[in-house]
């Protein structure tokens, strides 16, 4: 199988990349702008502007994919609300170009994308929860699921959900404490593990609930996708049980062996939420998988053995085989 993966260098996208390619021996192509990498092992790179269109068609068009796994955002939280037309151009006009892409290659499109569609009340939703953004960011997800799945001919959503795991493209460190859940678990460890107090945010205005996910199991509910050809419409590649931010926190550090007295509830940073304009954010994002579980016949693991695995992955450095693998 040849697959396209845009933001293949970075947290999420890196584990796309090592699962394909690694455990199934997939042939491999990122398009890489701002982080290129000097020793990419098990794909092909490109410098390439995802922002420019006939750029992409022709790269896709050379590549000659499968597959198009679209992983590429513009991380920026904040950046969303101060540049909305870069955002847009990011999010919707991007994905609508690889639609279009995609259907020159006769490839599927698989859209990588997250809770956020849904507006926090609509605890456990499911594949058929209709979305209900309550601010631009879910929005503009929101609108880039449509785009994907009313252009390409062929094409998935794979939403994710308070993710964590390893990074395998680069040695990043914790994004620190923001509204949103991903890397919530690496940002607690990297302050508990040097014996340090850490204020876990707390509060009715922040995603305070959500599915814990490892980025390496996503990845591989994302290859049942790529490689079943009635896989199509929208998957939720995420754990099988919600957490509280307190109780993951808790929890990863009875996993990982620090002490949990060092945990702390504080309230968010004033500063920080000033920086989104006042947008609100979805309190309850947690997931249900049943028409994931039906089509692929993926079972998502609970938060205490994804946060098992997670550790294993820093303590050996690689993936962990599973049965299927």
């Amino acid at each position: 199988m040849r697959v396209y993966v845009t933001g293949g260098t970075g947290f999420i996208g890196s584990n796309i990349v090592k699962v394909f390619s690694e455990r199934h021996g997939a042939t491999v192509h990122c398009p890489v702008h701002s982080f290129i990498p000097d020793d990419p092992r098990g794909y092909t790179t490109e410098q390439l502007d995802l922002l420019e269109d006939d750029a992409v068609l022709s790269s896709v068009a050379q590549f000659e994919p499968d597959v198009i796994v679209h992983s590429m955002i513009l991380n920026d939280l904040a950046g969303i609300y101060s540049q909305r037309e870069l955002a847009w151009r990011s999010y919707v006009d991007a994905t609508i170009t690889l639609a279009e892409a995609a259907n020159r290659a006769e490839a599927k499109l698989i859209l990588l994308y997250n809770e956020w569609v849904f507006d926090g009340n609509q605890a456990g939703a499911d594949e058929h929860t209709p979305p209900n953004p309550v601010n631009y960011y879910g929005v503009l997800k929101a609108l880039s699921e449509q785009a994907a799945l009313l252009r390409a001919e062929q094409a998935a959503v794979a939403r994710v959900s308070a993710v964590n795991g390893v990074h395998w493209a680069r040695d990043e460190m914790p994004r620190g404490k923001d509204p949103v859940y991903g890397s919530f678990v690496t940002t607690v460890l990297d302050a508990v593990s040097q014996g340090e107090t850490f204020g876990v945010w707390e509060g009715d205005d922040i995603n305070m609930t959500a599915t814990p996910s490892l980025a390496s199991e996503c990845a591989k509910a994302m290859w049942l996708i790529a490689s079943n050809d009635d896989a199509q419409g929208i998957f939720h590649c995420c754990g099988a049980q919600p957490a509280g931010r307190m109780e993951l926190a808790q929890m990863a550090c009875e996993v990982f062996g620090h002490d949990p007295s060092l945990l702390r509830s504080v309230p968010p940073d004033p500063q920080m939420m000033a920086s989104m304009g006042g947008a609100r954010i979805p309190y309850d994002t947690t997931l249900r998988t049943p028409r994931t579980t039906q089509v692929l016949g993926y079972e998502p693991l609970g938060t205490r053995e994804l946060l098992e695995r997670f550790k294993q992955e820093l303590d050996t450095g690689d993936l962990i085989p599973t049965v299927g693998d």
